[in-house]
């Protein structure tokens, strides 16, 4: 019980949670962004739905990566961060992108065959260069420039 305890207060009290969550964003906008382009290539819809999930998942997941990660700014740099403005804005880009993607494709699942397929892989690829972006200025943050 008491490991339990200590794990609770680790990962609650001490340790930055932002880190454990930020990946989440990063590897499912990148999958999505693989998918997207597997699925142009290879003229198969069901990796086009795979990418549409990825998708879906990578705006829920950055919500939980930028709650933590200005709670983290506040706690551990007391909301003074290298870089922390243009990352908020980037993470609202990302979120917006991600969402404004999952729902337009939810709203008309025929989008990839009916002739928009360029705009629409165009978004994945921002995605997932925005989700790249914002993990360099973190590792900036981190280990410096």
């Amino acid at each position: 019980m008491d490991f339990i305890n200590r794990f609770i207060a680790a990962i609650t009290q001490i340790h930055p949670t932002h880190p454990m969550v930020v990946h989440f964003p990063i590897a499912l906008t990148g999958a999505a962004f693989l998918f997207i382009l597997l699925a142009w290539w290879r003229k198969n819809p069901l990796l086009e739905q795979t990418a549409f999930a990825n998708i879906a998942l990578a705006a829920v997941s950055t919500i939980a990566a930028g709650v933590t990660g200005i709670m983290d700014n506040i706690k551990n740099y007391e909301g003074d961060a290298p870089n922390a403005s243009i990352k908020v804005i980037l993470a609202m880009l990302l979120f917006l992108l991600t969402t404004g993607i999952s729902i337009i494709r939810y709203r008309n699942p025929q989008i990839f065959s009916a002739g928009n397929r360029a705009l629409y892989t165009a978004g994945y690829g921002l995605s997932f260069l925005i989700a790249f972006t914002l993990a360099f200025l973190g590792g900036v943050i981190l280990y410096g420039f």
